[in-house]
């Protein structure tokens, strides 16, 4: 069924006709052409000539699934749009579908605005995408603004930042504590079509528990004792560009909960306000903690990290990025000698070799302040291993430990270690479920408890660990409770 006669501006492929419709009808009076398609099989034939570029779709069809369609379609590059719809109670549905590669997606009953808000996204996202076609970066060694690194931890970091720059999509960035966690949302943000509207960071952490709400929703005058005029909050002021939430995790519960109406609705309330305005941000945020462990301890909302862990960024520490610590050291002595007015410009072989002997538990930050000191304290055209003032507990003992688990000098093809060798028996004759959970429980136990590790020796993100095993212990419990002695029975 033809919206218009001409090509239309949107696909809507929905087999409730009457939804369809509704749709259709909301879209042609904001000027936005459609067609409807009421099966899969309809829509593909349509997908596969390559005229729409966006597509509003109901992952429930009677022929097929619409993850189906969204991997049909995976052949066609980032050329096609997807925003889904989908109930009430399927959020964990629609983040598979994020996953799968979709722009957006809609939980139904949604207002109208919302629907409108999220076509024009997708529509100007297309536009701006086909002016910029000729700007393809390239692939093996994508270029990155405010990184310096060539190790295959960090190209893997590049790429999916270029990955997941112009979805819409909640971004959640894990990782240690001077790490780069800030700057790997701002150049998320500089590649994204929103590179031109604000990039606006809170640090949840720095701002007390009181005063925290107003930062981001802002007030009205007289909302609270010092409000003597209204204000802003930061998710007003990044309207159309970005909202970087840095140590989410240290957020108040109750607070969290206002964040998730936020995310659902596209909606601020201003403290002491009676209305809400809508706005249009992306949403990326960040922490130290492990957020599995914080949900587990309920200091975070379960509902509220699904939603915001959609695309999921680990940085690594500045222990597994091999010679990247010199190219850093570099970098940073150039700048701080210029500031300083001193005349270094390189770093001696001893010296190069004292900062990749370091284990670095400050990562970049840490780097940073080393190199800085002493540029400050000494003179000299070469910064010689003797001017390093390194905290305790580094030098060749922590290399080697590196060395062991088989994360160093940038290596990504790691291996178990000779313990787990050791201690790994399997009995072939036992179901699948049962072989990768001892698996992947052998190599997290060679590695020390550290998922991390243990991620990139098994090629799974540590989301995807932390999900296994609590679905493992689940079962155990259920088990226990029935008195079956098999995960598979």
């Amino acid at each position: 069924m033809d919206g218009d006669d001409t090509q239309p501006d949107v696909l809507i492929i929905e087999d409730t006709l009457s939804m369809a419709l509704m749709y259709q009808q909301h879209l042609k009076k904001s000027g936005i052409s459609s067609k409807v398609c009421q099966t899969g099989k309809e829509a593909l034939v349509d997908l596969r000539k390559g005229q729409v570029k966006t597509v509003l779709l109901d992952l429930q069809l009677p022929d097929m699934n619409g993850l189906e369609i969204i991997g049909e379609m995976d052949g066609a590059g980032d050329d096609v749009i997807f925003i889904v719809i989908t109930a009430n109670g399927s959020v964990n549905t629609a983040v598979d579908a994020m996953r799968a590669g979709a722009y957006d997606f809609l939980i139904k009953p949604f207002p109208t605005e919302k629907l409108l808000t999220t076509v024009k996204n997708a529509l100007e996202r297309n536009r701006q995408k086909t002016s910029a076609q000729g700007l393809e970066k390239e692939k093996n060694a994508p270029q990155i603004s405010g990184f310096i690194g060539e190790s295959q931890p960090m190209v893997a970091v590049y790429k999916m930042i270029e990955k997941v720059a112009n979805s819409n999509a909640a971004v959640f960035i894990t990782g240690e504590s001077g790490t780069g966690k800030e700057v790997t949302a701002k150049a998320i943000h500089d590649v994204s079509d929103r590179r031109d509207a604000p990039f606006i960071a809170l640090n949840c952490a720095a701002i007390a528990e009181n005063l925290i709400e107003s930062e981001i929703f802002g007030h009205v005058k007289g909302a609270f004792t010092g409000a003597q005029e209204a204000r802003k909050g930061a998710a007003s002021q990044a309207n159309g560009g970005t909202l970087f939430l840095d140590e989410i995790c240290e957020m108040d519960i109750a607070l969290q909960a206002k964040i998730l109406r936020f995310l659902q609705t596209g909606q601020v309330k201003r403290v002491g306000s009676d209305w809400s305005e809508d706005v249009d941000v992306r949403i990326i945020c960040a922490t130290n903690r492990n957020p599995m462990v914080e949900v587990a301890e309920n200091r975070f909302r379960e509902d509220l990290f699904y939603r915001l862990d959609v695309l999921s960024i680990e940085l690594p520490p500045l222990s597994y990025r091999g010679r990247d610590v010199v190219l850093l050291a570099e970098g940073f002595l150039k700048i701080y000698a210029r500031e300083e007015g001193k005349s270094f410009h390189s770093i001696s072989e001893e010296a190069q070799q004292t900062l990749l002997d370091y284990h670095w538990p400050g990562n970049v930050r840490e780097l940073q302040n080393v190199i800085r000191k002493a540029v400050v304290v000494y003179d000299g055209s070469a910064l010689e291993a003797s001017m390093l003032v390194l905290g305790k507990g580094g030098g060749l003992e922590a290399k080697e430990e590196r060395d062991h688990s088989g994360i160093a000098n940038g290596n990504s093809n790691i291996t178990p270690n000779q313990s787990m060798k050791e201690t790994l028996t399997v009995d072939i004759h036992q179901p699948m479920i049962n072989l990768e959970q001892q698996l992947i429980e052998a190599v997290i136990a060679s590695c020390n408890g550290s998922i991390p590790k243990a991620s990139r020796i098994l090629q799974l993100s540590p989301s995807t660990i932390y999900r296994k095993r609590e679905a493992w212990q689940q079962t155990e419990e259920k088990i226990s409770s029935t008195g079956k002695t098999s995960l598979a029975s």
